[in-house]
């Protein structure tokens, strides 16, 4: 597994329940901490089937479920190719925020195409910045936080190693990984599925 050592600015139903996985430092939540279902998501900003799923299956997810209060999502950060991007989009969020925190992740991934299109990844997540009122400065000491991109990392590594996350995105019902694209529909048969053992 790649983990992003640097950082340059270059310009329910009734069901049987599986224990969740633990809890993880950094964890993002959205959604009713009563839920009876927990959906545990590992995803990067700069995985483009990631940006699919975000854009086209979440919105639809979050107003069926999340919304609803039948499942909460614990959001975990994971860094695929190229590292370095990834690691910048999740300290742009963080340095916005708690609570804007899905919002800048909702401009990174609607973005993301475009943003490497261009090829000016760091110039992109700077512009998105921008846009949530960050000054070119703050950008820039959000990206040259050491201690902040050390936890980065160690969350990454975490996905890696204790819950064997091995490509994005990763979904977890209940302690259960879910297969393929997690829609709307899919997630209705997990939900509906008892655990197995």
């Amino acid at each position: 597994m790649l983990i992003a050592s640097s950082l340059a600015l270059a310009a329910g139903p009734a069901m049987a329940r599986a224990a969740p996985l633990p809890a993880a430092p950094g964890d993002m939540v959205m959604g009713s901490p009563a839920a009876p279902a927990q959906l545990v998501v590992f995803a990067s900003p700069s995985c483009s089937h990631c940006a699919h799923w975000w854009t086209d299956d979440l919105p639809a997810i979050r107003r069926a479920y999340i919304d609803t209060g039948k499942v909460r999502l614990v959001f975990r950060e994971f860094l695929t190719q190229p590292p370095e991007f990834a690691a910048a989009a999740f300290l742009l969020a963080r340095r916005i925020g708690q609570a804007r925190y899905f919002e800048v992740l909702d401009a990174v991934f609607a973005r993301q195409g475009a943003i490497f299109q261009s090829g000016e990844l760091f110039e992109g997540l700077q512009a998105i910045g921008t846009s949530f009122g960050l000054t070119e400065a703050q950008f820039a000491a959000a990206l040259s936080d050491q201690k902040a991109l050390d936890a980065v990392n160690a969350r990454s590594e975490i996905g890696g190693v204790r819950d064997k996350v091995q490509g994005t995105p990763t979904f977890i019902l209940n302690g259960r990984k879910i297969p393929g694209e997690l829609t709307v529909d899919s997630l209705k048969a997990a939900l509906a599925s008892p655990a197995k053992g």
